[in-house]
């Protein structure tokens, strides 16, 4: 290290600011990588909720500071609310101090807010990088103290006029596994030969998708549900069930509630059923694999559907919204992508095309340029 910076030189440290969700944390994580690998010492700044997605995250410390949401409208709980995050506030005015950071990047959610806020009040630099196509409240916030805004696809909506300027789309920084998975070719479909649908729906799609895609599935014509092999994540409770129909079907099929090795799985698949979250659409790009994307309706201000564009404007995409998310809806939809092979490769290229593998390198240049020197 000390010959990347010169004799003597002492290594500049990075808070980053993340916490809340796997969302939030794995693009942080991938982004602390590279920075590390250019000499910055890295501390993770979050909250208890926050730390149970930090396993093995690659930063020299990670430090809690209290957070908090404002939900609902009970007097008492925004009260107690607003006491934490200024109390979080406080502790993280604290430790910059003793830090001394160039720079302060949030990448979203609520935990971030103390540090952000902090950041702000001691006049460090603040990168903010948001992945979903719209910007979440807090990173809405401080996109206008913002040395730059980073977004994970060109679209970016809520971001004030003020700090246009600073926007750079430069992608979601991903784990090592998808790029390494990108590097393979994509899975042949030759004539009559197999056929593989990943379903991931995620902790608040798997309940419905394990409702509507196995009814979908046994109604596609015997040649073609004949060549089918299914890899679907399920809720616990309905693994059984959706078992039982793919099995009384003779579809060959693996249902798990998690898949360790998704990477691995998205290399595989010749299409892939998900939602619409910024991880999943920016894997999905990366690995460049073809989707039927069915957006979280209750997600804030519509972002998964906003999300979808970087596919679907490349023709990588279809889009079902819930309200069409119906098992004849999907039955007629995947006979026609599995029944033409030709047009699942040429959906696949497209999604590889746009995809940003180097995003987490174009994260830190952008970094590296707005930091104190």
């Amino acid at each position: 290290m000390a010959e990347m910076m010169g004799e003597g030189a002492q290594p500049k440290r990075l808070i980053i600011a993340a916490g809340g969700t796997g969302g939030h944390m794995f693009p942080a994580a991938a982004f602390a990588e590279v920075m590390r690998a250019r000499g910055w010492l890295v501390t993770l700044m979050t909250d208890a909720r926050g730390r149970r997605y930090a396993e093995g995250f690659p930063a020299d410390a990670v430090e809690d500071v209290p957070a908090a949401t404002f939900q609902g409208r009970n007097p008492l709980r925004l009260a107690l609310a607003g006491v934490k995050i200024m109390q979080g506030i406080g502790a993280a005015r604290a430790r910059l101090r003793v830090l001394a950071p160039k720079l302060v990047a949030g990448f979203g959610g609520y935990p971030s807010l103390p540090a952000l806020w902090a950041a702000r009040d001691l006049h460090i630099p603040i990168l903010i990088h948001e992945q979903n196509a719209v910007l979440g409240r807090v990173n809405r916030f401080f996109s206008r103290h913002a040395a730059a805004v980073a977004s994970g696809f060109e679209r970016l909506d809520r971001l004030a006029p003020e700090a246009a300027a600073r926007h750079e789309a430069v992608g979601n920084p991903v784990r090592p596994a998808m790029i390494a998975a990108r590097e393979g070719p994509a899975p042949l479909a030759p004539a009559g030969g197999e056929l593989v649908l990943l379903a991931t729906g995620g902790s608040q799609g798997a309940r419905l998708f394990g409702q509507i895609i196995p009814k979908a599935v046994i109604a596609l014509e015997p040649a073609l549900r004949a060549r089918l092999r299914i890899v679907q994540q399920v809720r616990e409770e309905q693994m059984e069930a959706v078992r039982r129909i793919y099995h009384g079907a003779g579809v060959a099929a693996e249902v798990a509630p998690f898949f360790k090795d998704m990477a691995q799985r998205l290399a595989g698949a010749h299409l892939v059923i998900a939602r619409a979250g910024a991880s999943t659409v920016t894997e999905l790009l990366v690995v460049g694999r073809p989707a039927i994307l069915i957006p979280l309706a209750i997600a804030t201000d519509d972002h998964q559907t906003a999300n979808a564009e970087a596919m679907t404007q490349v023709g990588a995409a279809d889009v079902l919204s819930e309200s069409a998310f119906t098992s004849e809806n999907l039955t007629a939809l995947l006979a026609k992508r599995l029944g033409d092979t030709h047009d699942l490769s040429v959906r696949a290229a497209a999604a590889r095309a746009a995809g940003h593998p180097g995003a987490a390198a174009a994260l830190a240049e952008v970094a590296e340029r707005v930091a104190w020197p």
